[in-house]
């Protein structure tokens, strides 16, 4: 594991006391301010190198992402796109829209936005039909399920906003949108959705999209009071893992298990881990019944099924084709209620699930220790191609 890809686990950790200092529900205390800039170094650091990708210790695996046509059409995201540009003035153009290689694409962070601040134009700020327009968007690009997984936790926000009244880092709508090249049915470009527990990076070429890193988040998992009581988030990640995992017998339990106690935030490839160094670790789907290969594409499908139909069945064909160099990691217990971690490693696809310890909810959950109200997952594309680096390098070398 690299020192960056543990970068965002020790952060939490590290600050957490500062954390809990801060509580001004309007403006920034010394401690909420070094807060700020411990994640603004952080940034600082990944962005000083350049993007080489997720790889393992034998390095970058070439070939697995050709430039070719998936006879799904992108012709409504662009105009969707283009659309929502239309309807920005000239100084919110200046902040929302990059070129298509910007290292803009990297400058994103899962935390909130009181300490991580953001470029582009958040929804707060948006006009009404500029807030359509960017919904428009949204939904021209994922599935049913991926835009309902997106209001959930943008829900959550607001109950950490009634939790902790701290309208300086919560609120349902601080999750800011930037542009990347011009939308283009020929031409690379793509999109961003940045925020606390949700960050979508979207590259389209041609009829090809790549939708990673994605991070989806929350906290708290299930809303009892307040605006969205009732509101529940995360439960299909949770519970698939779960399922697959008690599937397994004691021997593939034993190679599945890499840490049998869950006592901190295991996560490595958040923000800042564009060039995490990870071996495959834990059991091979090589090594699984046939009955539990299925669950464990049943499992990535969860993730994958957050892209509209027609680009999440391209993907998850990539996936099966190297399903036998798939492999499923696990920390902790496997019994209902426990708290644990899975990680599931392809040459195509990297997902981390993490039960992690309470930041907003501790009027709740014990400090420092994990818990199932507060969940992260992430989505990378191993290889080089997170935003669609791999095919954006392929495209330049051949047109440009």
């Amino acid at each position: 594991m690299s020192l960056k890809g543990s970068f965002f686990s020790f952060v939490l950790v590290l600050v957490m006391p500062i954390m809990l200092a801060a509580q001004n529900s309007g403006t920034y205390s010394e401690s909420l301010l070094n807060t700020k800039r411990v994640f603004s170094e952080g940034l600082a650091t990944a962005l000083g190198e350049p993007y080489a990708g997720v790889v393992v210790s034998d390095g970058k695996r070439d070939g697995l992402f050709p430039i070719e046509s998936t006879g799904v059409s992108t012709d409504s995201i662009v105009g969707a796109a283009t659309e929502w540009l239309s309807l920005l003035d000239d100084a919110q153009l200046s902040r929302s829209q990059f070129a298509i290689d910007d290292p803009e694409w990297r400058n994103w962070s899962n935390v909130d936005v009181g300490i991580f601040a953001r470029l582009g134009l958040s929804l707060e700020e948006m006009n009404g039909a500029q807030k359509m327009a960017a919904w428009n968007l949204f939904e021209s690009s994922l599935s049913a399920v991926g835009i309902q997984k997106i209001k959930g936790i943008m829900r959550t926000e607001q109950t950490l906003l009634e939790i902790n009244e701290e309208p300086l880092r919560y609120g349902e709508e601080k999750y800011y949108v930037t542009m990347m090249g011009v939308p283009s049915s020929t031409e690379p470009w793509g999109w961003q959705l940045d925020g606390h527990h949700l960050v979508v990076n979207f590259f389209v070429l041609g009829d090809q999209v790549v939708m990673t890193p994605a991070f989806w988040g929350g906290e708290p998992i299930v809303t009892e009071t307040g605006k969205y009581a009732g509101n529940i988030i995360l439960q299909d990640e949770q519970d698939f893992g779960l399922a697959l995992m008690a599937s397994l017998d004691p021997k593939q339990r034993s190679a599945a298990i890499i840490e049998e106690r869950k006592v901190k935030n295991d996560q490595l490839a958040a923000a800042n881990a564009d060039n995490l160094v990870l071996d495959y670790a834990g059991l091979s789907a090589g090594e699984m019944e046939y009955s539990q290969r299925l669950s464990l594409l049943s499992l990535i499908g969860v993730y994958v099924d957050n892209l509209r139909q027609g680009h999440a069945e391209i993907k998850m064909e990539e996936v099966e084709k190297y399903l036998d160099e798939t492999y499923f990691a696990w920390i902790g217990g496997w019994d209902r209620g426990n708290v644990f971690y899975y990680r599931i490693h392809s040459p195509v696809i990297l997902i981390e699930f993490d039960h992690q310890n309470p930041v907003g909810s501790l009027n709740k959950n014990p400090a420092g220790v994990p818990t199932r109200d507060h969940i992260h997952t992430v989505v990378r594309t191993p290889n080089g191609n997170d935003y669609g680096k791999d095919l954006l390098r392929q495209h330049l070398l051949e047109y440009h």
